[in-house]
This record gives C-alpha cells, structure tokens and sequence, in this order.
C-alpha cells in the first residue's frame, strides 16, 4: 500500500531509509562519513578524518606504525560509539593498502573488533581500485579518461570509456610511502613512479581525455591552485585544471623547497603539506605519460564507491544533479512549489537548446523556491552563492554558476559586484544570457500564479518565429496586470522576441489568433 505523499516523498519511503555510515580504514586516515542514507546522491550527515599515519615506514619495518594504531583504535573506538548513539546500525568498514599489506595487518582488525565491536574488511587492491572508480562516475557521470585515487600508501588508476571499464591497477607509490623511505629525494622518487606507471602501457589510451583525481593529497593541491589563481569558489569537487597549466603546477610544486606557495596553502592542513611534493611529481609523470588534456578534482571516491555500488542498476542510472536539486527542494520549498511543472511550463520559450542547456535549466527550476522565506533584500545573494557552494554533483562549475545566476535572476537582478567576482570568471556572454532568461521565466511563473505553480497550467508561453506569445484563457486577462506585462516583455527582451498576449476561449489553442502586446 503506497505511503502518504509529503512533498515529494512517501512516509512509508522515509522510514524506510535509514543512515549508513562508512569508516575508511586508511594508510593515512582514518575517516568517518556517516550518511542521510544510501540513495542516489547520497547527503553527509557527519564527516570526521583523523590523520592517523598507519603506513609510516611501513616498507622498512613491514608493520603498522604503533603510533598509528594507538590513534587509529582510539578514533576507532570514537567512532563505534558515534555511529550507536546516532542510531546508524548499518556501518561498512573497510581498510586499504596500510593493513591489507602489514604483516601485524590481521592482528589490527582483530584488536578493533575485540575493544570497538567493529568489524573492518581488508579489500584488496583491484576492489579499491573499483570502488574509487565507482565513486567518481557516481558523482561524475559519463567519465572518459583515467580515475587516479592517491592513498597514504598506493595508487590506484582505472580506465573508464564513458562509465564503463577497462583496464585497472594498484600500485604502490603512495606520498606516504616515498616521503617515509630513508634517504628519498626526488630523483628516487622520480625514478620508483616511472618504473610503476611504465607497466602501464594502456595509460596513453587516455591521450586527450580527463584524468579523475581522486584522494586528500590532489584535493590539497586544488586547493592552493585556487588561492594562487582567486577563483571564484572554493569547492574542490569538479575543479577543472587545463592539462598544460596542470602539467606547469604540478612540476612547480614537486620543487617547492623554498615554499613558494606557503602563503596560498589556506585551509591545508600540515601534517598533509610534506606528502605535496610527492603527489605532484606523480600527477606531473601521469599527465605526462598519458597525454591526457585536462585534470578534474573528484571529491567522491572509495568511500561513495561503496554506497553506490549497493544501489539497483535503475537507481544508479537516475541523474544525480536533478536528484540532488529535487532533495534540495524538497528540504526548503513551499507545499505548492512544483519545479517540473514550471520547467515544463517555459520550455516552448526555449527551442534549440542543448542537452546541458535543457538539463541546466531544469535543475534551476526545481530549485526555483530555494530562498522563498529569507528576507526579500538578501534573496538574490543567498540563491547565488548558495547554489554555487551547495555540495552538488553531476555539474561542473560553470554549470553551478549558470543555475545559481538563473534562480537569483527569479527574484532581481544580480548586483554588478556579486557577477564581477563569481560569475564573470566562469560564464560567457551566451551563457549568461541564458541564464537570466531562465530566471525571468521563472520570475514570470511565479507572478502570475502567485507561487501556485499548478495555476500555471491555464497559460501557455510559446514562440512563433521571432515572437514570444503569452497565451491565457479569456476569463483570465484580469491576471494580466502590470506587473505581469513588464515582466512577460523583459523575458521576450532577454530571449530576443516580440512580447505578445493571446487571450483565446480555450487555453493552449495553438491558432488562436494572437494580439499585439
């Protein structure tokens, strides 16, 4: 028997799902995510990483690093208790290159179990492999390059043709790693990546794809590369570096002896800032070798990778943006917003659009009410920077700045100082235009119905060569009123139409004769 409907979820949906929570046993940290729960796009609920350093001279001694284990079974143990008290019962605990190669590997699980109650898997390192790859096309769909997820202690790179595999490795070239080996300078360092990437010879398959960045270390990087450049956001996930300037960056970093780039390392931590070198001499050898023309921040990986992998093949194939936009809406819109109805609603306004175009939009009107109840003189900045730091994926920056100009575009137009700094840098002329056009649409729905998006099915708008035609029903034209006129004739300038209202009989007849606005 179906549940009651409560704004776009059942009651019988919602007590279904149930927080999961992920511990990521790792040679550097150790990291609790606990998640709302395994869905699509699946929202964190508590995030907390402890460096740990369990793989700390891990080649010399073949052990865990004892300080590591002590900090790893304290956090541990915090962690056991955490997820109890916050009513998670399904918790997946994995750990990667650090405990699967120990030789002490074995007697750590054991010891977590016997004083944390937690049972931790070891996966080898083809699954990590996997898992991080299935991490990064969750977030990322439609992938085409290499997904490279850099740990404490290993490498792992896979190949994707469009979401689908070939070729996969572990390697184990991890910063911890080399920056731990006695007597490591960057020649040997050099020298230990080339002779592991040259076993690779499928990586220049990838030649003029993306590679997927995955892992704390690249994160790091992206993070200084921000600073160093003042972009406009500061969200590492879907952070777009050119292959050239990547290549440039990445050498300038590996050679970072007199810390040139210490005053834009905001935000890093330090125990992360000695294993930079190292990761940039291998991102420098990768892009290199592989030819590949573009780098790309994923901040999902092996830890997404686990829930992602849980779901049916039919939830996996469901857009992650649009179901992010739609739990968004969900959590902060009015009972009578409806952003599909007012997408569908506009769309004969905009012919010829792109697939991303379409799908851009569509994701602006689903969250078209986001800022309904915050003070009117703020409305335009809460919806644009909200949208452009709002943890979304399936979108890259650009698109980030196209749908958060479009839904502040429904309340007013944006201030010159807000587009200068945040949307200049990453929209065009065309783009822009676009987007305020949405966001007038927009602002034209909500005018007319009153925020009863369903009234909007008694209008159609449509174009007919160069003219934008408002069609209503006779008995509607009292609903045509001033307001609604100079709205209706700023979205036909923005489109650049012709205003024209159509009052006919019966709503949405096509040959009805229009009249001049």
């Amino acid at each position: 028997m179906p549940g009651v409907i409560t704004r776009g979820r059942t009651l019988s949906t919602q007590a279904a799902e149930r927080p999961v929570a992920v511990i990521d046993v790792g040679s550097n940290s150790v990291r609790l995510v606990v998640y709302e729960a395994a869905r699509r796009v699946s929202t964190p609920v508590f995030n907390e990483k402890v460096l740990c350093g369990l793989g700390r001279g891990l080649d010399s001694t073949g052990r865990l690093h004892p300080g590591g284990v002590q900090m790893a079974l304290d956090s541990l143990q915090r962690f056991a208790i955490l997820t109890h008290a916050m009513g998670v019962d399904d918790v997946i605990a994995i750990a990667t290159a650090a405990v699967r190669e120990a030789e002490d590997g074995p007697e750590f699980i054991a010891a977590v179990e016997n004083r944390c109650g937690l049972k931790v898997r070891p996966i080898p390192g083809t699954e990590e492999a996997r898992l991080s790859a299935l991490g990064a096309i969750s977030a990322i769909p439609g992938a085409d390059g290499l997904v490279g997820d850099l740990g404490g202690a290993s490498f792992e790179v896979v190949r994707l043709k469009r979401d689908r595999f070939q070729q996969q490795a572990t390697l184990p070239i991890g910063p911890i790693r080399l920056a731990n080996r006695n007597n490591m300078d960057e020649s040997g360092a050099l020298k230990i990546i080339d002779d592991h990437l040259a076993e690779l010879d499928w990586l220049k398959s990838a030649r003029g794809k993306t590679f997927y960045a995955v892992g704390g270390a690249w994160r790091a990087m992206a993070r200084i590369h921000m600073n160093l450049t003042d972009y406009p956001l500061l969200v590492a996930h879907h952070y777009e570096i050119p292959g050239k300037q990547a290549l440039s960056f990445s050498a300038s970093v590996a050679h970072d002896d007199e810390c040139k780039f210490e005053k834009f390392r905001s935000g890093v931590s330090k125990k992360r800032v000695g294993t930079l070198p190292f990761a940039a001499l291998l991102l420098n050898r990768l892009i290199d070798i592989s030819g590949v023309s573009r780098v790309v921040i994923s901040a999902y990986g092996l830890r997404e990778g686990c829930l992602f992998d849980r779901l049916s093949l039919d939830t996996r194939a469901e857009d992650p943006l649009i179901d992010a936009c739609r739990n968004l809406a969900w959590l902060t819109g009015r009972a009578t917003a409806d952003g599909e109805a007012l997408f569908h609603w506009m769309t004969p306004a905009f012919p010829n659009e792109t697939k991303r175009e379409k799908r851009l939009r569509r994701a602006a009107c689903l969250l078209a009410d986001l800022e309904w109840s915050e003070h009117p003189d703020y409305r335009v900045e809460h919806a644009l920077l909200r949208i452009l730091r709002y943890p979304m994926v399936g979108v890259d920056h650009p698109g980030r700045a196209y749908m958060g100009l479009a839904v502040a575009s429904r309340h007013a137009q944006v201030r010159p100082r807000l587009y200068e700094r945040f949307l200049s840098p990453l929209l065009d002329e065309v783009e822009t235009k676009r987007a305020r056009a949405t966001g007038l649409a927009m602002r034209l729905g909500y005018t007319l119905s009153g925020g009863v998006i369903s009234l909007l099915e008694q209008s159609l708008i449509r174009r007919k060569g160069n003219d934008l035609i408002f069609e209503l029903p006779e008995s509607a034209d009292v609903l045509v009123g001033d307001v609604v006129q100079r709205r209706f004739k700023s979205l036909a300038k923005m489109l650049g139409c012709k205003p024209r209202f159509s009052f006919v009989k019966q709503p949405r007849n096509d040959s009805a004769k229009a009249v001049s606005a």
